[in-house]
């Protein structure tokens, strides 16, 4: 029996560094493959940062690309003050227009008999917010408004 016994233990004392072997080999690889999964978590987090960083230089480039036909010197000084006006007065004409056209609908309301709250309810309706708040956000909020509607 003490030689079945240790013929049984010399087998498993010699099985045991094998057995050791197998299992560090096997927490080798998950701590390998967790090494892994981390490092393809952190490429999609630089790729994104990076795609962002390409975003916000096309933006840049955009916007220079916008305005360089400004910086451009005709020689003439009343050209280049001519053309440095035409946004300026266009805006101004438009809402000049837009602003005429309410108060003539305030005042046909008014003369109608409605107080001066209905009327002023009435002239500010759901169109009127809208295009406020198109107006607002495209002179104040441009940026801000891209990356609200998911455009980086």
């Amino acid at each position: 029996m003490l030689t079945l016994l240790g013929s049984l233990l010399g087998f498993m004392s010699s099985a045991f560094p094998d057995i050791l072997g197998i299992w560090k080999d096997r927490a080798d690889r998950n701590h390998e493959l967790a090494i892994l999964d981390r490092q393809i978590e952190a490429n999609k987090l630089n790729h994104a940062q990076r795609l962002e960083e390409i975003h916000v230089q096309a933006d840049i480039s955009e916007s220079k690309a916008l305005y360089t036909h400004a910086s451009q010197p005709s020689g003439v000084k009343w050209v280049e003050a001519l053309r440095a006006t035409v946004r300026p007065i266009i805006t101004y004409a438009f809402f000049a227009l837009f602003a005429t056209v309410k108060i003539a609908i305030l005042i046909k309301f008014m003369d109608q008999g409605l107080s001066v709250t209905d009327s002023l309810i009435a002239v500010w309706d759901a169109e009127t917010m809208a295009l406020f708040a198109a107006v607002m956000s495209f002179w104040f909020g441009q940026r801000a408004l891209a990356k609200k509607r998911g455009v980086q």
